[in-house]
């Protein structure tokens, strides 16, 4: 018999990279069924889950385990499971914050994009992707239903790094701004609450006025905040001190990053300043969960992927912008701030 050595790789690791998939449908399955909603209550025995989601009894152990084991769920010393304190936030339906329809449907996006990734490496164009550069993900700008999922996810995936723009940028040396590709203003709306002096607004498509106008008024901020309808790549974008772009550049091309870049310099009024946030790349480009968000978007946007802040501080310096420089933000992004002279 031979003795195994310790320079010996355990092929079983390479192995569970490929099957890493079974997590997502796990968890997936999980948020159907409404796992989380119940135990978020209280703890429940498995017996008594199983009973209230109509389970059979062969896979509700190994099932409600695996979760315990993808730190979602908690088991007690007797044998009852309840929520993690993230997944009751996060995946519990009668949550505010809940983003299970939102992971949901990014799974269902991102699964046949995937399956498509070959192809994508091969070619260099999305999966899905037309002679005219639409994509499947178009597709939601005609679902009222699904950009509903979609913002509130967003939202609630970026709702730490409105807060924390309003602490780190100095806004007392302006008056107006306005976040473009800012959705329902999100973003927009607690700049607005941190500085009650500043007048702003969100620049996006027409689909997106009716939701801006509800999370507006329901913020409490529609008296300061305007929505500014049209497309970046046709029409001119509102003039203001400060404009911010959060997570739109890496939807696009670099050409067209940089191109819309310098749309922001001409709008932005002498001494104002550009803001550009997304999860971008770590210099080394080793950081792994950024690099698996830039391979979505390559597989799912025309032109899009994540970059690194450095670039970004060529593009900003490239359309005349000064003292640049860039700060960590929450959910794994960061900002790349750039100056216009007086």
């Amino acid at each position: 018999m031979t003795a195994i050595t310790t320079d010996q790789v355990d092929p079983l690791n390479i192995m569970l990279s490929g099957w890493s998939f079974m997590k997502t449908k796990i968890l997936q399955a999980a948020i159907q069924l409404d796992v989380f909603t119940p135990l978020s209550k209280g703890p429940l025995t498995e017996p008594e889950l199983r009973g209230k989601l109509g389970l059979h009894p062969r896979a509700t152990r190994d099932f409600l385990d695996t979760l315990v084991g993808m730190n979602v769920l908690e088991r007690d010393e007797d044998e009852r499971y309840t929520t993690t304190p993230d997944a009751a936030r996060y995946l519990a339906q009668d949550q505010g914050t809940y983003l299970g329809s939102f992971l949901d449907m990014t799974v269902n996006f991102l699964s046949p994009a995937f399956d498509g990734l070959v192809d994508t490496l091969k070619t260099g164009r999305a999966h899905g992707e037309d002679e005219n550069g639409e994509v499947p993900f178009g597709q939601i700008w005609q679902n009222p239903m699904a950009l509903q999922f979609f913002f509130t996810g967003m939202d609630t995936m970026n709702g730490t790094i409105g807060p924390e723009l309003a602490r780190v940028f100095d806004w007392s040396r302006y008056e107006s701004f306005v976040d473009c590709g800012g959705a329902r203003g999100n973003l927009a709306s607690a700049i607005a609450q941190a500085h009650p002096h500043l007048r702003g607004g969100v620049f996006d498509l027409p689909p997106v006025a009716a939701f801006f106008k509800q999370l507006v008024t329901d913020r409490g901020v529609a008296d300061r905040l305007v929505f500014h309808p049209g497309d970046f790549f046709v029409d001119p974008l509102p003039e203001a001190d400060v404009l911010i772009f959060g997570n739109a550049l890496h939807d696009w091309s670099e050409e067209q990053r940089k191109e819309l870049i310098k749309k922001a310099f001409n709008a932005i009024k002498p001494g104002g300043a550009l803001l550009v946030y997304d999860p971008m790349l770590d210099p080394e480009r080793r950081r792994l969960d950024n690099l698996l968000l830039s391979m979505y978007m390559l597989t799912s946007s025309p032109g899009g992927c994540e970059y690194t802040s450095d670039a970004c501080e060529g593009w900003l310096r490239e359309a005349g912008f000064t003292s640049i420089t860039s700060l960590p933000l929450p959910a794994k992004e960061t900002v790349v701030i750039g100056y216009k002279a007086e």
